[in-house]
């Protein structure tokens, strides 16, 4: 009898436990995810205040872009004032140093992309510490 009344205390306090563990589990999972939304509406707030001027900024120098490209066509094309080709020829040289030196920037981007990384840096630290953590707590309990 006093077997049979221990078993079902034992019973009743796993149950517990894991109820208890499963609620901490929730908790943690909707803390995590309430702050990688706060940080996501953070770099969102801040957009709305670069993102019209970077659109203008972007009209502006592209404008000016297309405007220096034709004045560099059109300096390159004294250079082939006899040939009745000059403007092809000018548009094409203009154009391989505009893709050269696209590529290169692009290229130099991309490392910057890679090295940086897309999500949010606070969140991922905060996860990768907590996996540790756990893996710890794990380790020592059992």
């Amino acid at each position: 009898m006093n077997e049979t009344r221990y078993t079902e205390n034992h019973r009743h306090d796993l149950a517990d436990v894991v109820s208890e563990i499963r609620d901490e589990l929730k908790e943690f999972i909707q803390t995590r995810v309430q702050m990688m939304k706060s940080e996501l509406h953070e770099t969102i707030s801040a957009s709305k205040v670069w993102l019209p001027l970077a659109a203008a900024a972007v009209t502006f120098l592209g404008t000016a872009y297309l405007l220096f490209t034709i004045a560099i066509v059109a300096l390159v094309s004294v250079a082939f004032i006899t040939n009745p080709y000059r403007w092809f020829l000018s548009f094409l040289i203009v154009a391989v140093v505009w893709a050269i030196t696209g590529a290169v920037f692009g290229y130099l981007a991309w490392i910057q992309l890679r090295a940086q990384g897309v999500f949010p840096k606070r969140t991922v630290e905060v996860l990768k510490a907590d996996g540790i953590w756990l893996q710890n707590e794990v380790r020592h309990n059992i």
